[in-house]
């Protein structure tokens, strides 16, 4: 019998990743990484930081999305990982629980906003989306949900249909009937949609992720009034703004809120196990789970796994010995005073905002006007981010991304273990791109013109 070697395996094939991802699974995916020059050998990942095949080190300021809230790689999860499988636990019995499972529900429970006491465990954001929905529309036996224009919260058909990018759901249609939008910071549209008393549910994000957008003060706080008023579970999306990401354990403290359900997942994971949840308020759960009956109203197979709930475990464990949400609250001002002046310095910039280490800079055409801006912006709404990105990532070796489709926004969502130079390479790097980029070569035309085509 011959035996398995992941590290003989990666060794004999090292390098084939791309071309065999390209025929087998998706093509068109691998030809935009192509486009953008962001086709590497991807070989290591340490902290905030990722290498390449040829050993050159890369400033992570995309963090898997916001996966990484503790680093890649981190040891004390690895650690914990590599004792489980020593340990050779009895991992999902199914009929039966381990000790796992109630240790991480207990675990956060205890950093949860104070009015959410129960978890229901699933293996993604997008999963935890499907459950609010599911579940919140059970408890509160109405049949529509109200979301927020501009929000993202996943892309399975449930959560796609409280997508508030009409250009991400228009392909798929129909998709759950019952479902209306409202403008973020626009509480009078809210208020006409609840007052129908006929919502189960107002789902948003404390912060929309799609542009780093904040909220206008006394928003979330009149949202959560208005959902009391018309008997309207509140449920806050913090997939990407949870777990220390904005310098609190969850972006609900921020504002004081009391939120009926909280969805959570992501950095939960230590950027090892998938490992989701969604926190809800006692009474919200026992309004499904009632009876013996309804014991299993909603579950998942592999949610609750042991490898899971070690990681989570091990994550919280992380978060809170280094205090990460309270580095991210201060790293977070000091990327602010290395980035806001560049409002100032470019008139491209028309914005940089941010909380705690969810940060944005926010690009618009020039106020005198610029031909070349119009001809980019004509091939492709938004393109200009790329002559950002691009040369960030080939010049400077910085991994980053837009915030959205034909969003005008470069986004940043490191790594919470960075530090103050880390902060530096960046600014100093993003400061020298702007400089090249008012000046726009016919190379860069070409670019915008095959990039409109081909992505």
């Amino acid at each position: 019998m011959v035996g398995f070697s992941l590290e003989e395996l990666l060794e004999r094939r090292a390098g084939e990743g791309l071309s065999l991802y390209e025929r087998h699974a998706n093509p068109r995916f691998v030809e935009i990484l192509r486009i953008l020059g962001f086709d590497r050998h991807w070989v290591r990942g340490e902290g905030p930081y990722l290498f390449d095949g040829n050993g050159t080190k890369y400033l992570d300021w995309l963090g898997g999305f916001g996966l990484y809230n503790v680093g890649r790689n981190n040891p004390t999860v690895r650690a914990a990982l590599a004792e489980l499988l020593g340990l050779e636990t009895a991992s999902l019995p199914q009929l039966g629980l381990t000790d796992l499972p109630g240790l991480l529900a207990e675990a956060l429970v205890a950093v949860a906003p104070a009015s959410t006491d129960r978890i229901v465990f699933v293996n993604t954001g997008t999963e935890a989306i499907e459950a609010a929905l599911k579940l919140g529309r059970a408890a509160a036996r109405r049949p529509r949900v109200v979301a927020v224009e501009n929000g993202f919260h996943g892309l399975t058909l449930g959560s796609l249909s409280v997508n508030g990018s009409v250009s991400e759901r228009v392909r798929f249609g129909p998709l759950l009937p019952g479902v209306g939008f409202v403008p973020f910071n626009d509480l009078e549209a809210l208020e006409l949609e609840l007052a129908r008393e006929d919502v189960a549910l107002f789902i948003t994000e404390p912060v929309q992720g799609q542009g780093v957008i904040l909220p206008e003060p006394g928003y979330l706080q009149g949202a959560q009034e208005l959902c009391r008023r018309y008997g309207t579970l509140f449920c806050v999306d913090e997939v990407q703004t949870g777990l220390g990401r904005t310098g609190r354990m969850f972006a609900c403290e921020h504002w004081g809120l009391e939120p009926d359900l909280v969805t959570v997942a992501k950095a939960l994971s230590g950027g090892y196990v998938p490992v989701g949840a969604l926190l809800l308020r006692r009474s919200v759960h026992e309004a499904v789970f009632d009876t013996l009956e309804h014991g299993t109203s909603h579950g998942s197979t592999f949610a609750p796994n042991d490898a899971a709930m070690v990681a989570g475990l091990a994550t919280l464990h992380e978060l809170r010995e280094r205090d990460l949400p309270g580095r991210a609250a201060q790293l977070g001002e000091y990327l602010l005073e290395r980035t806001q002046p560049l409002r100032e310095r470019f008139d491209v910039v028309k914005d940089v905002r941010g909380l705690g280490l969810a940060w944005a800079i926010e690009f618009g055409e020039p106020d005198g006007g610029s031909r070349t801006w119009r001809f980019i912006d004509g091939r492709q709404p938004a393109l200009f981010s790329q002559f950002v990105i691009g040369p960030l990532f080939r010049d400077h070796h910085i991994l980053s991304q837009v915030a959205g489709h034909r969003i005008n926004v470069l986004k940043g969502l490191p790594p919470l273990v960075l530090g103050e130079s880390d902060i530096d390479w960046f600014a100093d790097s993003l400061e020298d791109v702007l400089a090249k980029a008012k000046r726009l070569s016919r190379a860069a035309l070409g670019f915008a013109a095959r990039a409109a085509f081909r992505v």
